[in-house]
């Protein structure tokens, strides 16, 4: 059972409901997941190491949104991360949107997810510049996730950020020495007010009567930055929902588990088939929107600034970790002769395709009559 075979079986019953709803992206993204390592015109070939066995496999479609692709791309990210990691604490700070604003999102996503990571960016940026025992430049890695574990609409940025900031007056790394990074309430605060100005006086977009008072912004502790990375990596390119999360798919219901964050267990969410599907599509991001963003020391323009700052570091008697090997995922397929490993030799014209293509394209002669 998976995703992509439950959109084929029901795509016509999806679209007849949710046909106002259907973003461009959206049906960009359909289009990519259901023709996905499907006979298509261009194939990967694969050559056996051990042997002399060659192969050819259907492309995948590389979308973002699929749940079947990208697996490499999640690797590659993940070591690129983790190769800017510095030996310091680190925390994740988490800005939520209310509610109320979520409608918005959804008819104008674009607009409000770049007013939510270029506020948010503003507001860390300020109190680290305004911290005592900081006040130098901090880095952040920023993630946009768009659902919660139940997979509903919830919209929010995770910030990866180290405990320290570099003053770049007096060439040193200036360590974050309290139990706390920033005060959430106070971030909070600010995150309200900012965004609520930055989507009325610069978008001019019309806000619903009843918003809250108080947003909700978290802020806590997680360790040596790693695992932090690894849990954001989960969501970034392999789709919302893993295929092997769905369960079944009975009388028109299809039922998935997910963990429960507040009691740790696995429970399972049941839906009508239709309703599942839009819960899954409703996530996909406008195309061109980047969900990874990195700030200050942890931008890619910054790899000899950290490499300094870990040199200090070192000097000041920290340890320092080995990093992990940083080198480019390379996909590999087991010969299904010898069970070596197959290396990739290329794209190319798969000709059959072409020729069954122009077998089905090729219009039928009328009868001839004497």
């Amino acid at each position: 059972m998976t995703f992509i075979e439950l959109l084929r079986d029901h795509l016509d019953t999806f679209n007849q409901a949710y046909d106002g709803h259907i973003t461009s992206s959206m049906r960009q993204a359909i289009f990519a997941m259901l023709n996905c390592r499907s006979n298509t015109e261009r194939t990967s070939q694969w050559a056996c190491q051990g042997c002399a066995h060659t192969a050819d496999f259907p492309l995948s479609c590389g979308h973002r949104s699929c749940p079947q692709c990208q697996h490499n791309t999640t690797e590659d990210w993940l070591n690129k991360q983790q190769a800017k990691l510095l030996p310091v604490k680190y925390y994740m700070v988490t800005f939520t949107l209310p509610y109320e604003l979520r409608g918005i999102t959804k008819h104008q996503p674009e607009l409000m997810y770049q007013a939510m990571f270029s506020v948010a960016a503003s507001v860390l940026k300020d109190f680290a510049k305004n911290a005592k025992q900081l006040g130098g430049e901090m880095g952040f890695t920023g993630v946009l996730h768009t659902h919660n574990r139940r997979r509903d609409f919830h919209p929010h940025i995770h910030f990866i950020i180290p405990a320290g900031s570099f003053d770049k007056h007096k060439k040193q790394w200036q360590k974050n020495k309290g139990k706390y990074l920033f005060n959430a309430f106070n971030l909070a605060k600010v995150w309200r007010a900012r965004l609520l100005a930055q989507l009325t006086d610069k978008l001019n977009i019309k806000l619903p009567t009843a918003i809250p008072k108080k947003w909700v912004v978290d802020c806590q502790h997680v360790g040596k930055g790693l695992p932090a990375l690894k849990y954001l990596s989960r969501y970034l390119y392999r789709g919302v929902l893993p295929d092997k999360n769905i369960i079944s798919d009975i009388n028109g219901q299809v039922s998935f588990e997910y963990q429960n964050s507040q009691t740790n267990t696995t429970e399972i969410r049941t839906l009508p088939v239709t309703k599942f599907l839009w819960l899954v599509l409703q996530h996909v991001l406008p195309k061109g929107l980047r969900r990874v963003r990195d700030y200050g020391l942890l931008r890619g323009s910054a790899a000899k600034l950290r490499q300094r700052i870990r040199l200090m570091l070192a000097v000041a008697g920290t340890v320092l970790t080995p990093l992990e090997n940083t080198t480019k995922t390379q996909a590999i397929r087991p010969c299904p002769c010898c069970r070596q490993p197959m290396i990739f030799m290329g794209v190319h014209r798969n000709k059959h395709a072409r020729l069954t293509n122009f077998i089905r394209q090729k219009p039928t002669a009328p009868n001839a009559t004497v």
